[in-house]
């Protein structure tokens, strides 16, 4: 092959730059030797760098066994137009791109703007929903967390002024007219109680004062209240043991069953007596012309699907559903038995039920009910007819039978009527007790029941159910409800049917895991004392009442009852010590408190007042404690606290009446004026150290007047310190037997002592130094002088022997005026 000459050469390069310059159109690059070592320089600093980080990423990554660049190449592989982005703009003149582009653009934008809305909706609906959850969560955790340190429920402190609301200590009341009224109920209970009178139903006192506001609703609380507790006695065990039993259970369903029919009959009536030219009942009495006026008003023989048996032209099986609403059995078996040969069966069945006195089928008569439901009537186009069946044999209990069932209390009726007896096995088709219970609390709840709004009915179907403390506890969160449910609290628990927990300590609300589902507990001393807060300072004596329902309960803290702790409590936190516990006359006379009309045979109002005293004690208000302990007559604590707190206070300076030292001294002076015509039941060491206080108190005050010669006169009484020779041993012997409050002052009263001493010796030489007087008289002085300059010594001597080290430089200070009377 020849070589190629410079044309050739010339024809591939030509061709070489053709091929650059295609249809891709690429920029021609034109740059000086200058611009390409800028450009080769800036490539190789981002080469260098990347080098150096990839280093340190190496170092950093491969402690954790990451390989970088595995991860970079991966990393590298992801696409990133798996998001919307915006399209390239292309050049106008290419129409059919330029379209694509701005199709493809509008449908971007519309799926990222419908992308943004619905993540804002979902953003806002999921917060509101926790929102939701949290304050109810939070209302559950606040009502059953509380304590007696804080308010969790807030009770607002309302204040009418009444002739009613004075307090009998003429503070104003904090007690509204209605909590007035029960609080007078619940006093005329205890005080009955206490006076061994008989004992009254507190709840039928408290449903008479309830009845005197003008709530139908609230009456309606107390009367299904009323109604469910009409029970056998149950004695001093668990309740919620008792109210498992099957009799009691039998019973309470009894008793709702008989609420509900007596209130709709009461409907029906009131129906009934609205439209007389309807119903046409005439005068004849009875359930059943009642209900054919019933049905006649509600014209329910024109409604579709019934069956085409009838009496007195009115369809049979809503005249038997609704004799059987209002609960007579009798009404319903004469109705059947009207129809003829053709309801053979049922009359049987309701003759069986009439004979019942738990409105039970027997088993056999059961068991054909339930077959001839599921053979024939479950297909029946009468809702009436299947409603029956269902109640009489308990069927299909899942169906809430919508097109007769328009009420709660419709509801609650039918599944009262079908319960059975808990078999040890769960039975399909069955509904019991408890599981009725769990589906109204649990499964259905608050927010099915718009307790917010209706709160009676959620307390309604609460308490027809058995579920008296779960009742309370959703009726003392409602503001307006909030003192009726205290007072029903009390009511119950005074019936011996409240369930309380095991411990007081325990929240409001407690669920037992003992307990069978879904039974609670109702704290019913945290109840109480949340509830008496708010007027226990206005209405001592009304809290007091609230807290005897306490008194066999345990305390909070220590083996006292419930009743003593929060008589205790009550007295130190309000300090009404004169109108509770009482107080001393001047002559020791006792003159009673409110307290005193409580005294049983368990309650003792001595050991109360002393266990205050204790308590105050414990808290730092000793002036307190010591009343409390005079009061209590316990001498021995009444002397030991005043010689510690005089002790204290013994050589302060004070001229203010109103100091602490002013008031000890005064109340030293009353118990020392009392205890002198007394017995005092204390230690000897106790009395004479308080003996020997009072003088020193006398001695500083007589000092601090510049009364120096009395002063000594009761120093030299109170024989601590020597005044010869002969008395020195005999002071030091007595000194170490006295008590730390006295040896503690010693210095104080030494100081005193020898200032006095300087203060004679001044006094004699001045008078020595005018020379006025006779011969034997400056002979007198002069013996004078010598006497003070020896107890002076005497005094000195004293400080140095004693077995105590005097603080500070009282040694030298006593050494200094002694020099100076020589």
């Amino acid at each position: 092959m020849a070589e190629p000459d410079f044309s050739d050469l010339v024809f591939e390069a030509e061709q070489l730059a053709t091929e650059l310059e295609g249809a891709d159109e690429f920029p021609k690059i034109e740059r000086s030797l200058k611009q390409v070592l800028e450009a080769s320089q800036t490539l190789w600093s981002r080469v260098s760098a990347t080098g150096a980080q990839d280093i340190q990423a190496n170092l950093l990554l491969g402690t954790k066994g990451l390989d970088l660049p595995q991860v970079t190449q991966k990393l590298e592989t992801l696409s990133t137009r798996r998001t919307f982005e915006p399209l390239e703009p292309v050049p106008t003149t290419d129409i059919q791109n330029y379209l694509k582009n701005e199709s493809e653009n509008a449908i971007l934008q519309l799926i990222e703007s419908t992308h943004f809305s619905t993540f804002n909706y979902i953003s806002r609906l999921h917060a509101s929903k926790i929102s939701d959850e949290w304050n109810q969560h939070k209302n559950n955790l606040m009502n059953s967390l509380l304590g007696y340190s804080k308010e969790i429920i807030d009770i607002p402190m309302r204040k009418e002024r009444t002739v009613i609301n004075e307090s009998l200590f003429g503070l104003q009341s904090s007690l509204d007219q209605t909590e007035m009224a029960y609080a007078k109920c619940l006093m005329d209970y205890n005080n009955a109680q206490l006076q061994g009178l008989p004992k009254v139903n507190l709840l039928e006192s408290f449903q008479k004062a309830a009845s005197v506001q003008d709530n139908p609703k609230l009456n309606e609380m107390w009367k299904m209240l009323s109604f469910m507790t009409q029970l056998p006695p149950q004695g001093k065990g668990d309740p919620l043991v008792a109210r498992a039993q099957p009799q009691v259970q039998e019973c309470m369903v009894e008793q709702a069953l008989n609420y509900l029919e007596q209130r709709y009959k009461e409907y029906m009536n009131m129906v009934v007596s609205g439209n007389m030219g309807t119903a046409k009942r005439g005068g004849v009495p009875g359930t059943y012309p009642l209900v054919r006026g019933f049905l006649s008003v509600k014209n329910i023989g024109s409604e579709l699907g019934l069956e085409e048996t009838y009496i007195d032209g009115l369809p049979l099986w809503p005249l038997v559903y609704y004799c059987l609403r209002c609960g007579d059995i009798g009404a319903a078996f004469q109705c059947v038995q009207q129809a003829g040969p053709s309801k053979k069966d049922m009359v049987m069945v309701l003759l069986d039920l009439k004979d019942s006195p738990q409105r039970r089928l027997s088993t056999q008569a059961e068991m054909e009910v339930r077959c001839n439901y599921r053979r024939v009537v479950r297909s029946s186009t009468d809702p009436y007819k299947r409603a029956v069946y269902c109640l009489l044999g308990a069927c299909d209990v899942n169906d809430d039978h919508k097109s007769l069932v328009k009420t709660a209390d419709d509801y609650l009726w039918m599944k009262l009527w079908q319960l059975r007896e808990e078999e040890p096995e769960p039975v399909p088709d069955r509904l019991y007790y408890s599981l009725l219970q769990t589906l109204v609390l649990e499964e259905y709840g608050e927010q099915y029941y718009k307790a917010g709004e209706q709160p009676h009915l959620f307390f309604q179907m609460l308490v027809l159910t058995g579920q008296w403390e779960s009742a309370i506890d959703f009726l003392i969160r409602v503001d307006k409800y909030r003192a009726h449910a205290v007072h029903m609290a009390i009511a119950i628990h005074e019936l011996n049917l409240l369930a309380l927990p095991a411990s007081m300590n325990s929240p409001l609300l407690v669920i037992d895991e003992s307990d069978k589902v879904p039974m609670r507990r109702l704290n019913l001393l945290r109840l109480i004392l949340l509830y008496t807060r708010k007027f226990e300072s206005s209405d001592p004596k009304e809290t007091l009442h609230y807290y005897y329902t306490l008194r066999n309960f345990p305390g909070l803290d220590d083996d006292r009852d419930a009743f003593s702790s929060c008589v205790i409590n009550l007295v130190i936190e309000t300090k009404e010590y004169k109108t509770i516990l009482g107080y001393l006359e001047v002559d020791g006379t006792r003159h009673s408190g409110l307290l005193d009309k409580f005294e049983t045979g368990h309650i003792n109002v001595r050991t109360i007042i002393e266990s205050v005293a204790s308590t105050a004690e414990s808290r730092g208000l000793i002036e307190d404690a010591i009343s409390l302990y005079d009061l209590s007559e316990n001498h021995e604590k009444v002397l030991s606290l005043l010689n510690s707190m005089l002790s204290q206070v013994l050589s302060s300076p004070s001229s203010d009446k109103t100091s602490q030292r002013a008031r000890l001294v005064q109340m030293a002076e009353k118990i020392e004026a009392r205890y002198r015509n007394l017995t005092v039941k204390c230690k000897a060491s106790t009395l004479t150290t308080f003996i020997i206080l009072h003088q020193l108190i006398q001695f500083f005050d007589m000092y601090r007047f510049k009364e120096y010669n009395k002063a000594l006169d009761i120093i030299h009484a109170c024989k601590i310190i020597p005044t010869s020779e002969d008395e020195m041993e005999d002071r030091i012997n007595n000194f170490r037997v006295l008590e730390d409050s006295i040896s503690r002052n010693i210095s104080d009263i030494l100081l005193a002592t020898m200032h006095i001493y300087h203060w004679q010796y001044q006094q004699t030489i001045g008078e020595l130094k005018k020379g006025t007087g006779p011969k034997l008289e400056d002979i007198n002085q002069s013996k004078q002088l010598n006497f003070i300059r020896e107890k002076a010594r005497l005094l000195t001597s004293f400080a140095g022997t004693i077995p105590y080290r005097m603080p500070g430089d009282t040694n030298s200070r006593l050494v200094q005026l002694e020099i100076r009377m020589n």
